[in-house]
């Protein structure tokens, strides 16, 4: 390392025999006095301990000995000044080495040591070596340490003590003694060798970037001690931590050959919690890394992560970043209790997500949940103006037109990136969030495309597992992760934790596992995908009640929902993110494909139903969904069919119901089976010219008997007088009691038997 530093740099003085005229009796400086031709000195060419020699009377309390060339000190390296010296006659002095340390532009750098040890002559003629290192670490065995500012120094040596004496003085010689304490084998640098003191006070800024630079592939060492880094610093060279950095907040750490979190860990001297933020700072401040590897540790948090105050700089982010491979792990404490806040507000339908005169929104915190009458499940603040006293929803309100009192609930997130106005393509991967009952989760950006989570375990979180607080799940991507509830000892009914929601569009949500939730997901939007997941409801209460796994808020939702084990729960189509949600000229209940699922239940009442339709405003009705491919299975239960309408609010338009299809499915424990169209076998035993065909509880969501497709006599059609008759019937449909009968008429009196298929929709 030494020679490669410091090969082709001229280190040593000239001899004094080339002449004093480069030989001060100042500091060395331009324009300081020189020896040549001072009455005081003089060269003795022939010493017989020295050769040639400089006989110097001494003049001056302290006589001084400078070379005005400038010697390089280079970062990192070390160098001996030496001197022999003896008294000829007169006091004897004392001796030492000296220089005078100069920085940029020839400024003298004040406040280093620029003498060395002193040494006191005791003998007339006897040949006194003195020496000294100067260097710019502060290391052990370093007399003079300069740090990095020093450039250079004139370097020679002082004469202290009584005046009048006279010594010689041997060529002063000056050489690299780098190895000294670095060998060059070694395969990193120090720090403090290049001017780091660890004290945790003094800026090491300077030393860490020189450090880095002369490293050329080598590994930064950074010893025991604290080492304050006032401002944003990038290594690039790799790095290793025996002490830890101090740095402000703002001030970012881009380890750029050490990208990891065991990494960051160390830096910080085991302070997990800043670890990870200070590496979020640098992930989403460009370090050459697209994600943040955390090694497979486990992060012990008593307090949510703000992501965006942690990065600080930032308030969007659209690159795509990711954090993988570790652990986070709630402790308890304070920081996670709920933040509740209860406000009188005003909602206007003419903005749906709006609250005004909110009377006290400073208080209410951007990402809080809101209850109150009309509110739907999973509405959140999305934005506030405090001066205005209006707050932003998520979602609007189905039926809260006037003033009333909202509670808004703030939870605590594990990882909150509530604070970025907008954030694109963010993955989390191969993570367990170990809430332990303490708190949440996710929270999401307010705006975003594309956050993936992939291959992660959510387990017991208190409130919720993933929260969207906007349309930051724009495109969201969940796949393969498991969430595992906080609320499996309680009854089904009791559970109030939810996995995921969704606000905006185009979710794939494929191949997860949720466990004992009061829903899995809460789903707003359309184009939603949601595939191969397996989650599950249930609880040991004989003819137990049960939540909906699945809740879809848009009625026109243009989803597929297919390949799911859907077990104990149901899904429960509404509109209740709707400030109008009566029907007007908008899409109504339509675009939902359910197909080739396996739909369980076990342990409830005949009550229970896997598919309930909720329209929260009257005018509704169903206009494409198909219903197909699936099995249906009790288990220590029956259940009388498996769809209804809950009309607590409002039922559905049956004249309006089109594009319905359902069929191929398979019904085990279940009392009815249902299908659109549907075939119905009719005998008629006494000739009559009406025949009242009973559909009833074949007709999925007790719909009317729309249209019929098809009547087929089975066998021949014969009057009272036995012969056979061979003219057709003419059909009404939506008869009798709820509409769910099909009056044949007859030219004449017959009896026979059809095989007749019917509707609830108009398939056009």
């Amino acid at each position: 390392m030494n020679k490669a530093v410091t090969d082709g740099l001229v280190l040593m003085p000239p001899p004094f025999a080339a002449g004093l005229d480069v030989w001060s009796s100042g500091d060395g400086t331009p324009g300081s006095p020189i020896y040549e031709g001072a009455a005081n000195a003089a060269f003795v060419p022939a010493d017989q301990d020295f050769g040639g020699a400089l006989e110097l009377l001494k003049t001056e309390p302290v006589q001084k000995l400078r070379f005005t060339g400038e010697t390089p000190l280079l970062p990192g390296c070390y160098l001996r000044v030496r001197a022999r010296v003896k008294a000829v006659s007169g006091n004897l002095p004392a001796v030492r080495i000296a220089a005078w340390a100069g920085g940029a532009g020839g400024a003298h750098v004040a406040g280093v040591l620029e003498t060395g040890p002193s040494v006191q002559l005791t003998t007339y003629g006897e040949a006194v070596l003195v020496e000294a290192i100067v260097g710019t670490g502060a290391r052990t065995g370093v007399d003079m340490p300069w740090g990095t500012t020093a450039l250079f120094g004139h370097f020679g040596l002082d004469l202290t003590g009584d005046t009048g004496g006279v010594v010689r003085i041997d060529d002063i010689e000056i050489e690299d003694a780098t190895s000294v304490f670095l060998r060059e084998l070694m395969d990193w640098v120090d720090v403090r060798d290049f001017g780091a003191t660890g004290d945790g006070v003094t800026d090491d800024h300077a030393a860490f970037v020189a450090a880095d630079d002369a490293a050329q592939g080598r590994t930064v060492l950074v010893p025991e001690g604290v080492f304050h880094i006032a401002s944003s610093i990038s290594v690039s060279s790799r790095i290793r931590f025996q002490g830890r950095l101090d740095m402000p907040v703002a001030a970012r750490l881009s380890l750029m050959q050490n990208f990891d979190l065991p990494s960051y860990i160390e830096a910080f001297g085991g302070d997990e919690p800043q670890a990870l933020r200070e590496a979020l700072q640098a992930l989403m401040n460009f370090t050459d890394h697209e994600s943040l590897d955390m090694g497979g540790r486990r992060v012990q948090l008593t307090e949510p992560i703000d992501v965006q105050a942690a990065v600080e700089n930032k308030t969007s982010f659209l690159t795509r970043r990711a954090i993988r491979n570790g652990q986070l792990d709630a402790q308890p404490s304070p920081a996670w209790d709920d933040a509740v806040v209860q406000a009188q507000a005003s909602y206007d339908t003419a903005f749906p997500t709006r609250l005004d005169n909110v009377a006290n929104a400073d208080q209410i915190p951007i990402g809080a949940r809101v209850t109150g009458s009309g509110v739907g499940r999973e509405v959140y603040v999305r934005d506030k103006n405090v001066g205005a006293g209006q707050l932003v929803l998520s979602q609007p309100l189905y039926n809260a037109a006037g003033t009333q009192t909202f509670t808004f609930t703030r939870h605590q997130y594990m990882l909150d990136f509530s604070g970025f106005d907008a954030l694109n393509s963010f993955v989390l991967d191969d993570i367990e969030f170990q809430c332990n009952g303490q708190c949440s989760a996710i929270m999401l950006a307010r705006q975003g495309l594309i956050f993936h989570v992939r291959d992660c375990f959510i387990t017991r979180p208190k409130d919720r597992g993933i929260t969207s607080i906007g349309t930051g799940c724009q495109g969201m991507l969940l796949d393969r992760n498991q969430f595992l509830s906080d609320e499996q000892p309680l009854r089904a009914q009791d559970r109030r934790s939810i996995a995921f929601n969704v606000n905006a569009n185009d979710v794939k949500v494929r191949d997860n596992r949720g466990m004992m939730f009061a829903h899995f997901g809460v789903v707003n939007g359309t184009g939603h995908l949601i595939s191969g997941n397996h989650f599950f409801q249930g609880d040991t209460e004989p003819n137990g009640v049960r939540q909906a796994g699945l809740v879809l808020t848009t009625p026109n939702t243009a989803t597929t929902i297919s390949g799911n084990y859907i077990d104990n729960g149901f899904i429960e189509w509404g509109n209740e993110h709707d400030a109008a949600p009566d029907f007007s000229s908008e899409f109504s209940f339509g675009g939902l494909s359910v197909t080739g699922n396996i739909f369980i239940a076990s342990r409830v009442g005949p009550w229970f139903r896997w598919l309930i339709v909720k329209p929260y405003g009257p005018g509704h009705f169903i206009h494409g969904l198909t219903l197909s491919g699936n099995t249906f299975r009790t288990f220590n239960a029956t259940v009388d069919r498996v769809e209804r309408v809950d009309d607590s609010i409002a039922g559905l338009d049956y004249f309006r119901m089109r594009n319905i299809r359902i069929e191929g499915n398979t019904f085990n424990g279940i009392t009815q089976f249902i299908a659109n169209p549907v075939v119905q076998d009719h005998v008629e035993g006494s000739a009559q010219s009406t025949w009242a065909v009973a559909f009833d509880s074949k007709l999925p969501f007790g719909a009317r008997a729309r249209t019929v497709t098809g009547v087929v006599p089975e066998g021949a059609i014969s009057n009272a007088a036995g012969a056979t008759v061979y003219a057709q019937p003419w059909v009404r449909t939506g008869q009798g009691a709820g509409g769910q009968e099909v009056w044949l008429n007859w030219p004449e009196p017959v009896a026979g038997r059809v095989r007749i298929t019917a509707r609830i929709d108009n398939p056009e």
